[in-house]
């Protein structure tokens, strides 16, 4: 019981120190807002970040760090992808190539595939469409699109949470 107060709480002030670092608004009214808005958040998912309580906290500050490198890394791919979909929306339409790319992963806890998706999501030119447990169909907008969907984005994810992972990609 101790420890799931403990996680909870690592939870809540996570999402609260985003919560102030996002906002910069600092005043009485924004900070209760954001107190009462991550409480909210921490009660109602607060087991699905940390599904796994065997870990001790050093492991998961450890974790905490990857991810906060992982996002700098996602954030520099969204912005190489939108100079990529520039690209196509200037250039000869010869060069949109929709597809339809179907995947396994080796991603192991459900977080891990949720994180996957809308990293893949979040990358203009490319949507995760469906998750079949580990199979992953993935609508990409050119070649170059699908190139990009070559395990180096879940073996980031795999480094943050530790697990092994390779790849094997296919066209539908």
């Amino acid at each position: 019981m101790a420890r799931t107060t403990l996680y909870r709480a690592l939870i809540f002030t996570l999402l609260f120190t985003l919560w102030v670092v996002l906002s910069g608004l600092l005043d009485a009214f924004h900070l209760t807002l954001g107190v009462i808005s991550c409480g909210l958040v921490t009660w109602l998912s607060g087991d699905f970040l940390f599904s796994d309580r065997s870990s001790s906290l050093a492991v998961r500050f450890r974790q905490s760090i990857r991810m906060i490198s992982y996002c700098g890394w996602l954030l520099w791919q969204i912005v190489l992808a939108n100079i990529q979909v520039f690209r196509l929306a200037f250039g000869p339409k010869s060069d949109l190539q929709p597809q339809i790319v179907r995947f396994q992963t080796n991603l192991q806890t459900d977080f891990e595939k949720f994180l996957l998706a809308n990293s893949i999501t979040l990358t203009p030119g490319t949507v995760t469409i469906k998750i079949l447990g580990d199979t992953f169909y993935v609508h990409a907008i050119s070649d170059t699109a699908a190139a990009g969907l070559d395990g180096t984005m879940e073996n980031k994810i795999s480094a943050i949470f530790a697990s092994p992972s390779t790849k094997a990609m296919t066209e539908v």
